[in-house]
């Protein structure tokens, strides 16, 4: 499975900007000033929910596609939180289109099986080293 390109992200400006590129794309990341950032771009987990709504919405719709259902837009809203110690992700789905009861309940299931709920969900384990000086020209 292709998990995509890699991510480079390097400082930018204020106390916690990022300057994050994937390929052509330029993204920023930050902190509110709540919190002593500049809001110049989402927080990281703002990321990580915008990862598990985007994963949603398109593993719903190749579903429905595949299935020829009448499926006409999914709209994802991912909210996050700690609970006793636990982070949680809060995901509702918003399907329109003419389906049945049967093809909406099934849609739901299938969006618990978008690799990124899985990978979130799934044992993870992160490996850090320092990197190269040429790895970063």
């Amino acid at each position: 499975m292709d998990h995509g390109r890699e991510v480079r992200v390097e400082t930018a400006e204020g106390a916690f900007g990022q300057t994050v590129t994937i390929g052509p794309h330029q993204l920023k990341g930050d902190e509110p000033p709540a919190s002593g950032g500049t809001d110049q771009g989402p927080m990281p987990y703002e990321y990580l929910g915008a990862a598990l709504g985007c994963c949603t919405s398109m593993t719903i719709k190749v579903y429905s596609d595949r299935k020829g259902w009448k499926l006409t837009s999914v709209r994802v809203l991912v909210t996050q939180d700690v609970v006793d110690g636990a982070h949680v992700f809060r995901r509702t789905i918003e399907l329109t289109g003419e389906l049945s009861d049967e093809e909406r309940a099934r849609l739901l299931e299938i969006a618990n099986k978008c690799p990124v709920h899985k990978t979130l969900s799934g044992t993870i384990r992160i490996e850090s080293a320092l990197a190269d000086p040429k790895l970063f020209p």
